[in-house]
Order: C-alpha cells, then sequence, then structure tokens
C-alpha cells in the first residue's frame, strides 16, 4: 500500500525525530538514541519501498556502527588506543547525522535506488 500526503509527512517527521534522538544522545549517554533505533524498527514496515527507507537504514547503521566503535574505544583506552577511537567515533557519528539530516531536508535517499523501491 502506498502511503497518500499525509502518511508520507508523518513519516518523514518520525525520521527528522530520529535525527534528532541520535544527535540527543550526545548529552543522554545514548539513551536517546537508543530509543530512536528502537522507533526505526517498529516503523520499518511502514518506510518500506519508500525513499525513507534509506534513511532508515542509515539511521540504523549509524547506531549499531558507533556503538560498537565505542564500546571498542571504551575497552581499548587501558592501552591508550581508545583515546584515538573515541573522538574519531564521535567526529563520524557528527558526520553521519549532519549527512542523514541535510539529505532528508533536500529530499534525497541515502543510498541509490535498489530493486523494490519507488522514487516518491
Amino acid at each position: 500500500m502506498i502511503p497518500d500526503e499525509a502518511q508520507r509527512e508523518e513519516l518523514r517527521k518520525y525520521t527528522y525525530s530520529i535525527y534528532i534522538l541520535q544527535a540527543l544522545g550526545f548529552v543522554t549517554g545514548g539513551i536517546t538514541a537508543l530509543l530512536g533505533v528502537i522507533i526505526n524498527y517498529i516503523k520499518q514496515e511502514d518506510v518500506r519501498a519508500s525513499w525513507l527507507e534509506s534513511h532508515f537504514r542509515w539511521q540504523k547503521a549509524t547506531f549499531w556502527y558507533g556503538l560498537l566503535w565505542t564500546l571498542l574505544g571504551i575497552l581499548t583506552t587501558w592501552i591508550f588506543i581508545g583515546y584515538v577511537v573515541l573522538p574519531a567515533v564521535t567526529i563520524w557519528l557528527i558526520y553521519r547525522i549532519a549527512r542523514g539530516w541535510i539529505y532528508l531536508v533536500d529530499g534525497k535517499r541515502m543510498y541509490p535506488l535498489t530493486t523494490g523501491e519507488n522514487s516518491e
């Protein structure tokens, strides 16, 4: 089922909200970022085959890879590697959130069109 204009705008608001929750994760210790990824999984069926699906994939990858590299950074601080990894992860997360937000504002998908996606 293709969503109507009101449903598409509602899904776009969810996508904006998730980027905001990810950004707030820097000041909440990641709790809001976790909430954002939960929303991603709850709403993923609603964005399937739309250009917003690429943003949801981008957001989930940002969260999971950010978590992985943050944990690796924390675990390696005792050998000082973590002191390089943690700032690098922070910069990478800021980049991912900013790029996703800009692409969303511009109405662009995050990845090239794949089979099954429409170009709404």
